[in-house]
C-alpha cells in the first residue's frame, strides 16, 4: 500500500509540475515582451531585405512600382470623394506611399508612418462620409504590403502588436461618429490580419531553416572533430609499439651490458640498474596509456594477433602491393634515390600513407591504373602516389583501409604533420588523382659513414 500510494501522489504531481512548467514559461514570456517591442518596433533600426536568390533586386523593383501606382489610385478615390482633396490628405497620401518603399529598409518607421498616415486621413475624411472612410482601398492594400514586409523581419509578439495598433485606429475612428458601421473596416481587418499571418509564417521557416543549417554545420565540425581524434587515437596505437620496442631494447642493453665489461664499478652497476628500471617503469605507462586509448569496444583491435602484430615498414612495401594487384588493382612502382633505413615512425607512417591511397584509388576509381613512387633524398622521404581516371563508377561507400569510413585522407595529413612534414592531395588535369607526402628523415652520422 505504501508504494501504491507513493505511485499515485508522483503521478497526480506530474500534472501539477507540467502546469507550472507552463505558466513559468507564459510568464517568462510576458516579461520578455516588453523588450522585443523596444528592441523590434521602438527602434528606427536599419533592417535591409535581403534580395531574391534567383530574382535578385527585381522583386523589390516591382513593390516600389506597385506603391506608386496604388499610392495614384488612392489620390483618385479622395479627389472624386472631395472635390478636389485637401492638401494635408495629399501629402499623408504620398506618406503612406512611401511607407512599403521605406519598409524594405527600416521596417519599423515604415509601420508607424503608414499607421499614422491611416489614423490622420481617417480624422480628415471624417467631415466627408461619402469619402472612403476610415480607410480608402489604396490605403488599405498600402498598409498590408507594410505589415508583411514588418512580419518577415520582426517577432510574432512585435508583429501582433502593430496588427492590434492597426485595427484600434479604425475601431478608434468610429467611436466619435454615429455611422453605419463601414465594410472597408472588416475587409481591411481581414486584409492586415492575413497579411501578418501569411509573414510570420514564412519567417518561421527562414528561421527554422536558418537555425537548420547552423546545426548542420556544427554537427559536420564535430564530426571532423571526432574523426580527427579518432584517426590521432589511431596514429598513437601504432607508434606505441614502435616506442615500446625501443625502450625493451634499452632495458635488456641495460641488463646485459654489466656482464659485457671485466669487473664493473659499483657506480656503473648501479647506473645502469637505474636505466633499466626507467626503461621498465616507462613501458608500464606506455601500457596503461595503450590501454586507454584502445577503449573497451574498439573493434580493430579485439584479435589478439592484430594486436600484438608488429608495425609495417616500407620494407612490406612489395606484400602491399602484391595483395592490391591480387585484388585487381593495376599498379607500378618506382624508386628513386639511394635507399636508406628511416626512423621506425617515417617508415610506418609512409607505409600507411601508401596503404590508404591506394585504398582510395580501389574504392573510389575503379578500372584506374596506379603508380607509386618514392624518392630518397638527404632531408627526408618523398611519396607520390597518382592514378589514372576511373573508367566506371565508384562503388558505394565503404570503410577505408582503417575501418572507418571517409577518414582517409585525413589520417595521411595527421600522419605527415605528426613528422613535421606536408602532405598534398588534390584532382590531376587527366581527371586521375595524385597524393604527395613529403616526410623528414636527415640523414644521420651513421647513414653517411656507411659503406
Amino acid at each position: 500500500m505504501p508504494r501504491l500510494s507513493q505511485k499515485i501522489t508522483h503521478a497526480g504531481g506530474g500534472g501539477t509540475v507540467g502546469t507550472a512548467g507552463d505558466t513559468a514559461r507564459w510568464e517568462s514570456a510576458l516579461r520578455a515582451a516588453p523588450e522585443i517591442l523596444r528592441a523590434d518596433l521602438g527602434s528606427p533600426r536599419r533592417d535591409p531585405l535581403p534580395r531574391h536568390r534567383y530574382l535578385s533586386w527585381l522583386p523589390h523593383a516591382h513593390l516600389v512600382l506597385l506603391s506608386v501606382l496604388l499610392g495614384m489610385w488612392g489620390m483618385t478615390e479622395y479627389e472624386n470623394s472631395m472635390e478636389p482633396a485637401p492638401g494635408s490628405i495629399t501629402l499623408f497620401v504620398v506618406l503612406q506611399t512611401a511607407a512599403p518603399v521605406l519598409a524594405l529598409t527600416r521596417p519599423a518607421a515604415a509601420t508607424w508612418l503608414s499607421t499614422a498616415a491611416l489614423l490622420i486621413n481617417g480624422t480628415l475624411a471624417a467631415p466627408f462620409f461619402a469619402a472612403p472612410w476610415p480607410w480608402s482601398g489604396a490605403a488599405v492594400a498600402l498598409h498590408t504590403l507594410v505589415l508583411l514586409l514588418l512580419s518577415l523581419r520582426v517577432r510574432p509578439v512585435a508583429a501582433a502588436t502593430a496588427l492590434g495598433v492597426t485595427l484600434l485606429t479604425g475601431v478608434g475612428a468610429l467611436l466619435p461618429h454615429t455611422v453605419p458601421h463601414p465594410a472597408i473596416l472588416s475587409v481591411g481587418s481581414a486584409f492586415f490580419t492575413t497579411a501578418t499571418v501569411v509573414g510570420c509564417s514564412l519567417r518561421a521557416a527562414r528561421v527554422s531553416r536558418t537555425r537548420l543549417v547552423e546545426q548542420e554545420v556544427l554537427t559536420a565540425g564535430e564530426r571532423a572533430r571526432r574523426a580527427l581524434l579518432e584517426e590521432r587515437g589511431r596514429i598513437a596505437r601504432e607508434l606505441h609499439d614502435v616506442v615500446a620496442h625501443h625502450m625493451s631494447v634499452i632495458s635488456i642493453q641495460a641488463q646485459v651490458a654489466p656482464h659485457l665489461v671485466e669487473n664493473p664499478s659499483p657506480e656503473l652497476r648501479e647506473n645502469l640498474a637505474g636505466i633499466r628500471q626507467n626503461a621498465v617503469d616507462a613501458l608500464t605507462e606506455l601500457r596503461r596509456v595503450l590501454g586507454v586509448l584502445r577503449g573497451d569496444g574498439d573493434g580493430s583491435d579485439a584479435a589478439a594477433g592484430v594486436r600484438h602484430a608488429p608495425q609495417p615498414t616500407l620494407d612490406r612495401l612489395g606484400e602491399l602491393l602484391g595483395n592490391v594487384r591480387a585484388a585487381g588493382l593495376d599498379v607500378t612502382v618506382g624508386t628513386h634515390g639511394a635507399t636508406r633505413p628511416l626512423s621506425p615512425g617515417a617508415e610506418l607512417s609512409a607505409y600507411r600513407i601508401v596503404q590508404e591511397a591506394l585504398s582510395n584509388v580501389m574504392r573510389h576509381a575503379p578500372g584506374a591504373r596506379a603508380t607509386v613512387e618514392t624518392r630518397y633524398h638527404r632531408d627526408g622521404l618523398t611519396v607520390r602516389i597518382t592514378n589514372t581516371a576511373p573508367r566506371g563508377p565508384a562503388a558505394p561507400t565503404a570503410p577505408g583501409a582503417s575501418g572507418e569510413p571517409g577518414h582517409g585522407l585525413l589520417g595521411m595529413r595527421e600522419r605527415a604533420a605528426m613528422l613535421g612534414g606536408e602532405l598534398a592531395a588534390g584532382p590531376t588535369p587527366d581527371g586521375g588523382w595524385e597524393v604527395t607526402a613529403v616526410l623528414p628523415a636527415p640523414l644521420t652520422t651513421k647513414d653517411i659513414t656507411a659503406p
